[in-house]
């Protein structure tokens, strides 16, 4: 079955199952609501764009570039709010998450499962886990991974020792490890927390067999998408929060190889440089990875585009970054975002 036809027959199967509840139970998404979905996806596709917060999606919704549909402004389905316009040529549905990987990740399956969309752009603000970036910088990943899925080895076992249930195939130690007693105050060869494996998502892709699981830790972004991105690097970025508290130089977008996230806002140094020695990770936070593996499993083209907000515990000249400075970098992410989509709508027209 092609990547065309599972839709065409999920959405079918979508539509009866939510027609059914609405005959027998006080449905979460009503008949009105059905035939508005309707009417939204024969005017696309779309470009989905996912935002963790409302303080990161409010630069976009006041910027003059979006434009409402006048027909169906916005649709509030299971405590989301899909928000239906224009930006410049290109249809967009916007939608914000909340926090977390399961927030991102639910919110995501919502969007590709009731509308019909051309991909999925995400954008935020994220920790810096990269010296060689500074706060306002904007990144946008190559490839992004959830690191927050471990195995935890018990007191005794160490890196020679088989995981349990690693004989199964359901954790590994291909990816490798965090040592606690490595960050002892005092020097220590041992410690009770002893290691964490992290491990890659099980995943079941709609072009694969049901039931047969995948594994993935680094999810790639549309490497039409990265190409894009690359286009859009020298945007102007905005350097001061005020005329008293400017960036040390003016901020740049750039592409990099890794993000991470995790149920897990990062405010440590110590990890934030494990994060960085380990997996080359720039980018830090809740809800990339989870947008990613969502799309890598529906086949979406996808990309990430965050600007850094803090140090996530490393500390600079720049205190209190995040408190700070959380403002500018969602507006910086905003301009990239809003870049890249116009020459990603040039792109397109070029191709044809």
């Amino acid at each position: 079955m092609s990547i065309g036809h599972f839709r065409l027959w999920s959405s079918l199967v979508l539509s009866l199952v939510l027609w059914s509840n609405t005959i027998t139970s006080d449905a979460a998404i009503g008949s009105g609501y059905l035939r508005k979905i309707r009417e939204v996806n024969k005017l696309g596709p779309y470009l989905g764009i996912v935002v963790p917060n409302m303080f990161e999606m409010d630069p976009l919704l006041h910027s003059d570039r979006f434009v409402p549909d006048s027909r169906t402004t916005s649709l509030d389905i299971m405590g989301r709010r899909f928000r239906v316009g224009k930006m410049g040529h290109q249809k967009v549905i916007i939608v914000m998450t909340g926090l977390s990987m399961l927030n991102a990740g639910i919110t995501t399956e919502l969007l590709l499962t009731l509308f019909s969309l051309e991909g999925v752009l995400h954008y935020g603000i994220a920790g810096n886990a990269n010296p060689n970036l500074q706060i306002g910088d904007v990144t946008i990943p190559e490839y992004w991974a959830h690191s927050g899925l471990w195995n935890w080895q018990r007191f005794g076992s160490g890196p020679n020792n088989p995981l349990a249930l690693e004989s199964n195939g359901d954790f590994t130690r291909e990816i490798g490890y965090l040592r606690f007693a490595n960050y002892s105050i005092t020097p220590s060869s041992d410690n009770f927390l002893n290691n964490v494996w992290y491990q890659p998502e099980e995943i079941f892709t709609v072009d694969g067999s049901p039931e047969v699981r995948e594994h993935i830790f680094k999810v790639p972004v549309d490497s039409r998408y990265l190409e894009v991105a690359k286009m859009v690097e020298g945007v102007t970025l905005e350097r001061c929060v005020n005329s008293s508290l400017c960036l040390p130089r003016p901020p740049a977008a750039a592409t990099v190889a890794m993000g991470v996230s995790a149920g897990v806002f990062v405010d440590n140094r110590a990890y934030r440089e494990f994060l960085s020695a380990k997996f080359n990770a720039t980018a830090i936070d809740m809800e990339s990875a989870a947008v990613a593996l969502v799309c890598h499993q529906q086949r979406t083209p996808f990309i990430a585009i965050r600007a850094l907000s803090d140090l996530a515990g490393g500390g600079s000249a720049v205190s209190n970054e995040a408190d700070a400075f959380a403002p500018l970098a969602a507006e910086n992410a905003v301009r990239v975002l809003l870049s890249f989509i116009a020459a990603l709508s040039s792109s397109s027209s070029l191709a044809k």
